[in-house]
């Protein structure tokens, strides 16, 4: 079982019929990186848990319920009084999206380590907000460090919100000691940019990859999706071309197709993903790019079923 660590949260998206300078209504839809990278495997099929604190409130329900209807464990999943974090959306005309967050004592924050993972578990992935706001990112990245020791695989999103990263030079500081515990590292251009802080872009992906991931995965937007390999070659897959609704959830759903390629095809370790070549990994990406195709297809984070892809 792969078990994603982090936020589950509530989007709030405006209605794309409001006028250019007014205020118009904000539709409530299930999101979070992490939380949508569950639901996503769970939809693809593949045997996942979530491990997190969410609230008891509505949101916190629907997150819940909507857990349980996308075939996620829910055994990990800690309930608590505190209040859904909430994003507020705000979409360009491409569909890209930019967010607001309301994180201030909201459950995410108040996950418990409760011990070892169970021992189904054979792979975790974490990112976002969950590894950002304190006290559940100490939380957070204890875990993945004493997992990755256990011999988990290990995926990492960091999925930047630089506006609720107070210092940017220790976050950057406390990424790159992450890196000998992951074995997946997976990245949008502009959080690689972000991260790289000024330094070349290409040096710093290489400097990562040999920092301990066995492989690096990169996606560039229009421009496609791109793989560092475990012998430092670079593989480019184009992206699939389709109408976009909005790019909400999109690099989770390449997450999280990335992570079920592995699955099926039994590389889900470290050495297995070193060993793969470039054709392999083109493969890898190309299911990546047609599951992310679906998911801006429709507005908010709704990822595909594995019967959209097979």
């Amino acid at each position: 079982m792969i078990v994603t660590g982090g936020e589950a949260l509530v989007d709030l998206v405006p209605d794309r019929s409001t006028a250019d300078g007014e205020l118009g209504p904000l539709h409530p839809l299930l999101g979070g990186g992490p939380y949508n990278v569950a639901v996503s495997l769970g939809r693809l099929g593949v045997p996942v848990g979530f491990f997190a604190r969410m609230s008891t409130d509505q949101f916190g329900d629907k997150l819940y319920e909507r857990l349980v209807a996308s075939n996620v464990d829910t055994s990990l999943v800690q309930r608590s009084d505190h209040p859904t974090t909430l994003a507020v959306v705000g979409l360009a005309e491409d569909g890209s999206a930019r967010y607001s967050f309301h994180t201030e004592g909201t459950a995410v924050r108040f996950v418990e380590d409760r011990g070892p993972l169970p021992d189904e578990v054979t792979a975790v992935a974490f990112g976002t907000l969950g590894m950002v706001l304190e006290p559940g990112a100490t939380v957070y990245e204890t875990v993945l460090r004493r997992e990755a020791g256990r011999g988990r695989f290990v995926a990492l999103d960091p999925n930047i919100r630089a506006d609720l990263i107070e210092d940017p030079a220790a976050y950057r500081e406390r990424f790159e000691s992450w890196l000998p515990s992951v074995d997946l590292l997976k990245l949008s251009e502009e959080d690689a940019e972000w991260l790289a802080g000024g330094v070349d872009l290409d040096v710093a992906l290489e400097r990562w990859r040999k920092a301990g991931p066995a492989a690096v995965a990169l996606t560039r937007g229009s421009a496609g999706l791109t793989a560092l390999t475990g012998g430092g070659e670079r593989v480019d897959v184009p992206v699939v071309r389709t109408e976009v609704a909005d790019t909400i959830g999109a690099g989770d759903t390449v997450q999280a197709a990335l992570l079920a390629w592995l699955h099926r095809h039994d590389a889900l370790r470290a050495d297995a993903v070193r060993a793969l070549g470039t054709a392999e990994w083109a493969q890898a990406l190309e299911f990546a790019a047609r599951a992310a195709a679906i998911t801006v297809s429709r507005p908010g984070a709704e990822p595909p079923f594995a019967s959209e892809l097979d």
